[in-house]
């Protein structure tokens, strides 16, 4: 014990002693049982195994197969108990779990229990950054005050409930500003698809799959597009659910520009050149306004950090000779 003190630099009984002991189980409890959620949850890399995950139809014609169910079972006990848990705690009203549902789709997770494991996760960091900075404390300094210690606690404790909902507003954020910056010319190869006599779910199906390299996020929305009409949704249940899932302004005036055009037997393609040199004049006035906004944000580091140095070297030399000459004349010596 003692060469294990002086290896580590701290005495580790005092560490194993009383409340640290607890807070070291807690601790270790907590860390187990996350990594093995993550364990169960992450998809495994075995070839064979994504096959069959990936063979769906032959797998429901007959039995399943061992590796199947025993990943259903993994999954279907941790959703069980996930929705225990958030029917027992009451974290989230329905109202507010319709929303978090859409706000998950437009960041890209369309498994139904994401919301769930949300909940998990901002729960669980929630209780185990400031367990793990009470356990850890006892390592780094001993003669903190109380005060500060829940205070670090307190704001960690934030951190982790917070932090979720930031990752979350980021990755939609992100995902809107690509559907923003490819659909223009998502939307003119459309028009180029539609006039070269292509159908409309043949030229969603179409453009999906030319801009899968480039624009990867516009190519899966359109992708879904044509899969739910391929699946039987009608054309406006299918451009309502693509407006939903992206949520954008733009999206949506594209969307009720269709359902109208098709309500009212106008031609489609007329439509869409009409729209795409709309699109085409707004992302360059978007541009122009950024462009714009440049002397403004250049103004800022000017005044805080050019302009004072300038300041100081054309009046240091004045203010030298002030101190130097002028003052003692004033003080008569």
């Amino acid at each position: 014990m003692e060469a294990l003190n002086s290896l580590l630099g701290f005495d580790v009984s005092t560490l194993l002693s009383g409340s640290n002991a607890i807070l070291l189980v807690i601790l270790f409890s907590a860390v187990f049982f996350l990594v093995v959620g993550i364990s169960s949850l992450v998809r495994t890399n075995d070839p064979v195994q994504r096959r069959l995950a990936a063979n769906v139809g032959a797998d429901t014609a007959g039995a399943p197969t061992p590796h199947r169910r025993q990943g259903f079972e993994q999954s279907e006990r941790w959703q069980d108990l996930l929705k225990t848990l958030e029917e027992k705690v009451g974290l989230v009203k329905e109202e507010e779990r319709g929303r978090l549902r859409r706000r998950m789709i437009q960041a890209g997770y369309m498994d139904q229990s994401a919301p769930r494991y949300y909940f998990a996760i901002r729960a669980l960091l929630t209780i185990a950054l400031p367990i793990g900075y009470l356990v850890a404390l006892p390592i780094f300094s001993n003669n903190m005050p109380l005060e500060n210690i829940l205070l670090t606690a307190a704001i960690l404790a934030a951190v982790g409930l917070y932090a979720p909902a930031f990752f979350l507003a980021y990755n939609v954020f992100a995902r809107q500003r690509s559907v923003r910056e490819g659909f223009p010319d998502a939307l003119d190869m459309l028009v180029v698809c539609v006039e070269a006599g292509l159908g409309f779910d043949a030229a969603f199906n179409r453009v999906g799959t030319q801009l899968e390299r480039a624009r990867p996020v516009v190519s899966w929305h359109f992708a879904m597009v044509a899969l739910e009409l391929r699946a039987g949704k009608s054309r406006e249940d299918a451009l309502r659910n693509f407006s939903a899932r992206v949520g954008i302004t733009e999206i949506s005036s594209f969307v009720t520009l269709l359902i109208q055009s098709d309500a009212l037997g106008t031609s489609i393609a007329q439509t869409l050149r009409v729209h795409a040199d709309e699109m085409r004049d707004k992302r360059m006035m978007r541009a122009e306004e950024k462009a714009h906004m440049l002397p403004v944000l250049l103004s800022i580091p000017l005044v805080t950090c050019i302009l004072p140095a300038m300041m100081t070297v054309v009046l240091l030399p004045g203010i030298i000779a002030i101190v130097r000459k002028v003052l003692p004349a004033l003080s008569g010596g």
